[in-house]
């Protein structure tokens, strides 16, 4: 299973992003190989759109769940039209947040905000 993670750089001793839209990089972890590769997200640069162009990202990835602090409603459109599940982050270990999923602790994100429009998000 592919799971995405906003992160803040490109190592696994990083931290999780607290934007989805404008997070510099995605963690792809696969919890059959225990596989991590880090892809640079191309939204952080966008006008407008970031948050609906990086979920389409994650759609694209082939990610089943994406595990993220908070989601704007458009985005979280996106996502949902591509069948990945959405999970609330426990804080920002992404070590904790992948062991936290595999061991069933962590809730479906269920506050979608309305979203940021070009204000940034942080």
């Amino acid at each position: 299973m592919k799971i995405v993670i906003p992160v803040n750089d490109n190592s696994i001793k990083t931290t999780v992003c607290m934007s989805f839209g404008r997070t510099p990089y995605f963690l792809v972890y696969n919890t059959d190989t225990k596989e991590s590769i880090f892809i640079d997200n191309s939204a952080i640069s966008s006008q407008g759109g970031a948050g609906i162009k990086a979920a389409q990202s994650v759609v694209d990835i082939g990610a089943e769940v994406l595990i993220t602090p908070r989601c704007g409603e458009k985005a979280a459109d996106v996502i949902n039209a591509g069948r990945v599940k959405i999970y609330k982050t426990i804080n920002d270990s992404i070590e904790d947040n992948i062991d936290a999923f595999i061991n069933g602790q962590l809730s479906l994100l269920e506050e979608i905000h309305s979203g940021f429009h070009n204000h940034g998000g942080k």
